[in-house]
């Protein structure tokens, strides 16, 4: 009797054993949530806090507070308010370059984004030699933004014009760029040359995370490569869409080099984006002036930021 009951009490799946060792874990548990963390990382992290700091946060928080000044740069200043702000707000200087780059960037958003797809498609599927045709197709991507502008901006003013004069072709024997309505068409045309591979290499690994037991599936059931395109890759690529729409558009926006190098802004203020705008006016003594146009800038620039976690929230998955 009392042996049955020794037996009773030691069993190794009796509640009071487990409820010890869940209460134990559960301390455990708590312990390792509530740990506090070790100095050392702290000091590690310290430097590149105060570098990014003195780099980035304070000359940021100097040009808002200047933003609100009369200063060109030098010299002495006084505060004026919001006088540079209500100013650049009926600027048609400003407001010419706002319609522009919002415009060629949702341009060329487009034009990036179907072209890459497409790649990606093609450069994922069963041919030969897509090994190196990935490597061909990103080589743009490693090259200088400045050194593209030049090269286009020859080939635009002298090889396609004699090419469309010997052609016969009136529309082509002149340069784009020299044309105020159709200088943006050029600019396009080499921002998404050299942007299609970086939204390449996510569409490719979109495509790559989809399982092949899913087009297997599909082809069973009789569907046709179009309709697997349209009803399963897309749906499911559909977060690397939105990622690669959201980081192209804030791209562009700051778009600069190769504006530069292919029209400085011509003619006269036609192609003159919002970055070009802000440097100009530092280099004109428009500083202060120039700030608050700049200040306003990066609130659309965090504003796109918000968009971008918003509908990219929730798919960490793809």
């Amino acid at each position: 009797m009392s042996t049955t009951a020794s037996a009773n009490t030691t069993r190794p799946n009796s509640p009071t054993t487990d409820t010890t060792s869940i209460v134990t874990g559960q301390g455990r548990g708590l312990r390792r949530h509530t740990r506090r963390v070790e100095p050392i990382y702290y000091l590690f992290l310290l430097p590149t806090l105060v570098l990014f700091t003195l780099a980035i946060t304070l000359p940021a928080v100097m040009g808002i507070f200047f933003s609100f000044t009369d200063s060109i740069g030098i010299g002495e200043w006084s505060f004026n308010g919001v006088t540079n702000y209500i100013a650049m707000f009926g600027d048609p200087a400003i407001l010419q370059s706002y319609l522009f780059t919002f415009g060629f960037s949702i341009a060329t958003v487009i034009v990036v984004n179907v072209i890459a797809f497409l790649l990606a498609v093609g450069l994922t599927s069963r041919i030969r030699f897509k090994t190196g045709l990935r490597t061909i197709f990103v080589i743009p991507m490693v090259i200088s933004g400045i050194i593209i502008a030049y090269v286009f901006n020859f080939l635009f003013s002298n090889s396609i014009p004699a090419a469309g004069a010997a052609a016969g072709i009136p529309w082509l024997s002149t340069s784009l760029l020299a044309n105020p309505d159709l200088a943006w068409v050029a600019i396009v045309i080499v921002t998404a040359w050299q942007a299609v591979p970086g939204a390449l290499l996510i569409y490719i690994a979109g495509l790559l995370s989809v399982p092949n037991d899913v087009y297997e599936a599909a082809s069973i059931d009789g569907a046709s490569k179009t309709q697997q395109l349209t009803r399963i890759t897309i749906p499911l690529v559909a977060g690397y869409v939105v990622i690669n729409v959201i980081l192209g558009f804030k791209g562009f926006l700051n778009a600069y080099d190769i504006i530069v190098g292919l029209t400085n802004g011509g003619p006269g203020t036609a192609t003159r984006s919002v970055a070009m705008t802000i440097i100009a006016g530092f280099n004109s003594g428009d500083y202060a002036y120039q700030m608050a146009n700049a200040t306003i800038f990066f609130i659309v620039a965090v504003l796109i930021s918000l968009l971008q976690l918003s509908l990219t929230r929730g798919r960490n998955a793809l």
